[in-house]
């Protein structure tokens, strides 16, 4: 992409009235393509214990819990790392740091895949959970840098696009491998293919300008005065209690597939696949819905997700009906990240973007590491039986908290 092929706008700078910062005159494709091609392997690298769980505790002997406990240990180190790391790199190209994540990722991938013990796989997870979270920071802005505001709906959708094809192809893929070769040549695979997407951001990915330059004599405003952190910090609670249901039942979904449903070991990437594929629906027709109706539509994607768990859930042993509510469940999810985004996105303000963008990860990685801890307690204590209700509690918990936000802001806003 040249740079003869840029429209303008203006942007003040230190010691000018006004400095250049430019968005292509075309809509980028290839710049986003490339973001969500990373985005698949990252999300792929991350969950793709969850399918393999099984075959991963049997070799290792350990229990179906610890492997999940892998899930937890990867995003907690998320947790705790996102924004230090964010606040070290924040003048940084964003575009040499997504290179760099990726082969860290790499690394941590690769090793993963040679772990000799079980501990060995834990420091594995935590070398790929330090790129994540920087990752998922840097990239989660990058598609705001690229296109101007209005265009982020439909900028987000593609780049989210490669979490749910993680979902569609990613991981059932790599579950189906596991199962016919070893799940070590499915997380070397996955490595080596990071480091075939971190040389394509080299040479296709576009720089960005993600520095807001001050006026001459301005003084720079904290981030927690930002008048905007609070619409922030409130999308934040959403996410954590919505995703902690998801994950706390998720990450188990395929013992529970084997153990309560009965399905046999070998149908579960085929069952995944279905439930990416539900995704890959539900993700195309949130760039639709979500343009028109963003609140509304989110909402209503999470009532129909509640519905969906709780048929699985009271027909778990009815196969047929499973199958159904498993996809159903897929589709009506498969919209709600990108959702939150857009929303997290067109919340902040241009100033803390990349902040609300490294919140926005955390709070994601919080739910997982705590979702996935929960779920594998439960487990142990209580039986694998108890996850989708516990999924079903926390969704309607997010759902009122949604529904109280709307209310509080429309009475703001008639003045009542």
């Amino acid at each position: 992409m040249s740079a003869s092929s840029t429209n303008t706008a203006t942007t003040p700078t230190a010691g000018t009235p006004a400095a250049t910062v430019t968005h292509p005159a075309a809509f980028p494709w290839s710049g986003l393509i490339i973001i969500a091609s990373a985005i698949f392997l990252t999300v792929t690298t991350e969950f793709l214990p969850t399918g393999l769980l099984p075959d991963m505790a049997r070799e290792l002997t350990v229990s179906p819990s610890q492997i999940g406990f892998l899930v937890t240990v990867f995003a907690g180190t998320v947790v705790l790392s996102t924004a230090p790391l964010t606040i070290l790199t924040r003048k940084y190209s964003r575009k040499r740091l997504v290179v760099v994540v990726m082969l860290v990722l790499a690394f941590g991938t690769g090793l993963a895949a040679i772990a000799p013990s079980y501990e060995i796989l834990l420091l594995a997870r935590v070398i790929g959970g330090l790129a994540h979270g920087l990752f998922w920071a840097v990239v989660g802005a990058y598609a705001g840098h690229l296109v101007p505001k209005h265009q982020l709906g439909r900028a987000i959708a593609i780049t989210s696009a490669g979490g749910t094809t993680a979902f569609v192809l990613g991981i059932p893929v790599g579950t189906m491998l596991g199962h016919a070769v070893g799940w070590r040549l499915a997380f070397a695979i996955v490595g080596v293919a990071v480091v075939g997407i971190a040389a394509l951001v080299v040479k296709f990915l576009p720089p960005v300008v993600h520095l807001e330059h001050l006026r001459t004599g301005e003084i720079p405003l904290p981030l927690r005065k930002d008048r905007s952190i609070r619409g922030v910090a409130l999308i934040c609670v959403i996410i954590i209690v919505m995703m902690l249901g998801q994950f706390t039942f998720y990450t188990y979904i395929a013992p529970y597939l084997i153990a309560v449903s009965g399905f046999p070991g070998g149908q579960i990437g085929l069952l995944l696949l279905a439930y990416g594929l539900g995704g890959a629906v539900g993700l195309a027709l949130s760039a639709v819905i979500g343009a028109r109706y963003p609140r509304g539509g989110l909402i209503g994607s999470v009532v129909l997700v509640v519905l969906s768990v709780l048929t699985l859930t009271l027909f778990s042993t009815n196969q047929v009906v499973v199958v159904v509510a498993f996809i159903c469940w897929g589709t009506f999810f498969g919209g709600v990240p990108a959702l939150l985004q857009v929303r997290m996105l067109q919340v902040a303000s241009a100033r803390i973007r990349d902040a609300a963008s490294a919140s926005f990860a955390t709070a994601f990685n919080i739910a997982i590491a705590c979702g996935a801890l929960i779920g594998g307690t439960l487990i142990d204590r209580v039986g694998i039986a108890v996850l989708p209700w516990v999924e079903l509690m926390f969704l309607v918990a997010a759902l009122g908290i949604m529904v109280m936000a709307e209310f509080v802001r429309s009475r703001s806003r008639s003045g009542a």
